[in-house]
């Protein structure tokens, strides 16, 4: 994008046991060896199982790219085709951007079933506190009595209450002797063994579940590679001092894509925010995703990060829903995203102003939106020249929205895609499609531009220098 105006093993660690891969292209193929021959997949969650009618991806998604794998080589080759526009930007750009996908990183079968974990454990513990009478309650509002977690613990097998003493003590332990969503989802990473245990409860069948199946020793490799990919690219944008964004993809694999982005946040924003999280916020779990994510980089002092979109996958989303029998994940109408937008995008803000260690990059084409921005911006007293608001829209579209926004001092960036011709003019004729609105809003670019083409043609000033 250009300008206008804990360790690699850490993050191995965290998926010790939590991987797999499949056979093959798009979502068809996303079934591990040992899942086959152990008929694993019939116990899996109907949005997590891979389904072969939605085996291509592109199915109803206009307005991104779409990866398939091939191979561990193209894997490679894509990574180095990213590191080549990290080198780009940071050529170009005092701050720029690089966009990229987890999915053209590696097989993915990892990002599903690692999804599949990461949602079973986040559901049992808003199991246990609607049973302490919080249902309702905003994710990060939600504190279970860490004495009832451990007795249900015991009651459901998964471990005694001198065995699970430790898992609540220290870090772990919430403010008062209680457990938030964040000292849970700790539990699920290197600093425990619960992991191990590949199990969770369920609440309502009040029986424990297996996470995961067991991976073959090749399935084991492909999933390292695939981190040890990201961990390549983090490292070359710190020190091209270009900022990375890890583009949100589908509802299914985006669980697994938050948290590995989290785990590159904890490690390389230390002192400034170098990777951004994506947030769709067409999805019903948005703010909740957003306000648990900022809650934790303040209690581990790194600087969060987020890039703000509406959503490019809703129709896809919505099929596959009603196809595969599972709740549709998109909030019900354009009005209800735009409120959720506006909400996420607020908190963010609200953060800026109290601790100056948030930053958003705000990527809309939507001119109330950038108002709302602007409009909060001021009412908080964060000056453009800090830095930690900017704006993105598409190359070649929304310029009466960009230019205005450079020339006032907004740090604003336009998205360019990049790759060979074949690819890029379908991905650009789409997002030309994506939306009637964009018809209105060139149309209105033209007329306004005829306007100023007017205008200095009748002030005499149309090859001034000075326009």
């Amino acid at each position: 994008m250009k300008r206008v105006g804990r360790e690699e093993n850490a993050i191995l660690e965290i998926t010790q046991g939590c991987h797999g891969a499949g056979q093959g292209p798009g979502e068809g193929s996303c079934t591990s060896a040992a899942e086959k021959e152990m008929g694993g997949a019939e116990q899996r969650e109907k949005q997590y199982r891979a389904h072969r009618g939605f085996g291509d991806r592109r199915g109803g998604v206009i307005s991104a790219r779409t990866y398939f794998y091939a191979d561990e080589a193209k894997c490679d080759q894509h990574m180095e085709t990213f590191l080549r526009c990290i080198d780009a930007s940071g050529g170009s750009s005092e701050d720029g951007f690089s966009a990229i996908k987890l999915t053209a990183l590696g097989r993915p079968q990892f990002l599903l079933q690692f999804s599949e974990v990461l949602v079973k454990w986040r559901r049992f513990f808003h199991q246990m506190a609607a049973e302490q009478g919080q249902a309702g309650r905003a994710a990060v509002e939600m504190k279970l009595e860490a004495e009832k977690l451990q007795e249900a613990l015991a009651d459901l097998g998964i471990a005694t209450k001198a065995e699970s003493q430790h898992w609540f003590t220290g870090e772990n332990l919430g403010v008062s002797g209680t457990v938030d969503l964040l000292d849970w989802n700790s539990l699920i990473d290197s600093r425990t063994k619960l992991s191990k245990l590949l199990l969770v409860p369920n609440m309502r069948t009040r029986q424990l579940e297996p996470l995961l199946s067991r991976f073959t020793e090749e399935e084991d490799l492909q999933m390292k590679r695939m981190l040890q990919r990201m961990d390549t690219l983090a490292k070359r944008a710190t020190e091209k001092g270009v900022r990375l964004m890890v583009d949100a993809e589908q509802s299914y694999f985006q669980p697994a894509i938050s948290r590995l982005t989290l785990e590159m946040q904890r490690r390389f924003n230390r002192d400034r925010a170098i990777i951004f999280n994506t947030y769709q916020c067409y999805l019903k779990e948005a703010y909740d995703n957003v306000t648990v994510d900022v809650e934790l980089s303040r209690r581990e002092g790194w600087h969060f990060g987020a890039k703000l979109v509406r959503g490019a996958y809703m129709e896809q989303e919505r099929e596959r829903a009603a196809q595969i029998g599972y709740e549709d994940p998109i909030n019900p109408t354009y009005e209800k995203t735009n409120e959720m937008y506006h909400r996420c995008l607020d908190y963010v803000l609200e953060e800026i102003k109290h601790s100056r260690k948030a930053n958003v990059m705000v990527a809309s084409h939507n001119e109330d939106t950038v108002k709302f921005t602007l409009r909060r911006m001021m009412e908080l007293g964060i000056h453009p020249s800090e830095k930690k608001v900017c704006f993105g829209q598409l190359l070649g579209m929304c310029d009466q929205i960009t230019f205005p926004l450079g020339q006032a001092g907004f740090p604003v960036y336009k998205y360019v895609p990049y790759g060979p011709v074949n690819e890029v003019l379908p991905y650009l004729s789409r997002r030309a499609q994506e939306n009637r609105g964009f018809m209105q809003r060139a149309n209105r670019e033209r007329d306004l531009l005829w306007r100023e083409f007017k205008r200095r043609l009748l002030a005499g000033s149309l090859f001034s220098p000075n326009h």
